[in-house]
């Protein structure tokens, strides 16, 4: 059986460390805060704490995708080893990143025509894209080769749920993405949004709800109507957060209660500073195995 690598971006938005115990190497994007780029590296070059402080402040951030030049000097190395590559990209429904990794895949294996590299479309962001990310891990763990994954990847990718609920709304404003009128009024009204990835790997607004308590409550709710079992749900579950981790354990509490059979701890992460750029503060993300996401 052929070697093979599995690879992602970073926006993925699992730690550092995971990453490196799972033997899945990443590739970054790229964000500019204050007239400066960085790399997306999972907090290590700008910390996760003094990004979401820059923005508070009222700093507005604007992201990369990776480009065809990156993808192939992140491939190639790769490939010269005598590895297969199976890449899971960022959703096409959000970022060109996934059509850049495409082109770089044509122009390499014309360099490297006995080699394969199968780039797959998570339609997922965060740590949901990670969530699939990780089941790939696992299937290669257990000896399925690489066309196995690809096939199961592409099969079962859609059944990767993810929840977003935001209550700060200052951001969207600031970034354009919400009036100042309606911002205004929401944050009088105290709306927290619920939205979710749809079949296209695009964020969907599904529900305004007043008050933080009560859009956790419907977050528990939703994977209640949605995970695979329903309550007897025993997969794994992870939770992505842009610098309100009591939110995030208030959400991780409620669905220990509601749904006793998880057998492995939920995961918390922060959010990037890609996705983060996009989100701001105050979001919060629940993923979870469930039926086919739909329109």
């Amino acid at each position: 059986m052929s070697e093979y690598v599995l690879t992602c971006c970073s926006t993925a938005d699992m730690p550092k460390e995971y990453f490196e115990r799972r033997g899945i190497p990443f590739v970054c994007f790229h964000f500019n805060i204050e007239g400066k780029e960085y790399p997306d590296d999972l907090g290590q070059t700008m910390s996760f704490d003094e990004f979401y402080s820059k923005i508070n402040s009222g700093a507005l951030p604007t992201t990369s995708q990776v480009s065809v030049g990156q993808f192939i000097s992140f491939f190639e190395p790769f490939l010269a080893d005598g590895k297969d590559i199976l890449h899971l990209s960022l959703s096409s429904g959000l970022s060109g990143s996934y059509n850049s990794a495409l082109t770089a895949r044509e122009e390499l294996l014309l360099k490297f025509p006995n080699r394969k590299l199968i780039i797959v479309d998570s339609l997922g962001a965060s740590s949901g894209y990670g969530l699939l990310t990780d089941a790939a891990a696992d299937l290669r763990s257990n000896g399925a080769t690489i066309e196995e994954v690809h096939t199961w990847l592409e099969a079962n990718k859609l059944n990767i749920h993810h929840w977003f609920f935001t209550t700060d709304l200052s951001h969207l404003k600031r970034g354009g993405r919400l009036s100042p009128t309606s911002a205004f009024m929401g944050t009088l009204l105290n709306i927290c949004p619920l939205m979710n990835m749809n079949h296209e790997g695009k964020l969907i607004p599904r529900m305004k709800i007043r008050g933080k308590n009560r859009v956790i409550g419907e977050t528990v709710h939703q994977r209640e109507l949605h995970a695979i079992n329903g309550l007897d749900y025993s997969g794994k579950c992870f939770i992505s957060n842009s610098a309100c981790s009591e939110d995030a354990h208030k959400l991780a509490n409620l669905i220990r209660e509601k749904f006793p059979n998880i057998n492995s701890p939920i995961l918390i992460n922060s959010i990037g500073t890609v996705i983060g750029s996009h989100t701001g503060p105050g979001t919060v993300a629940l993923f979870f195995e469930g039926d086919k996401r739909t329109e």
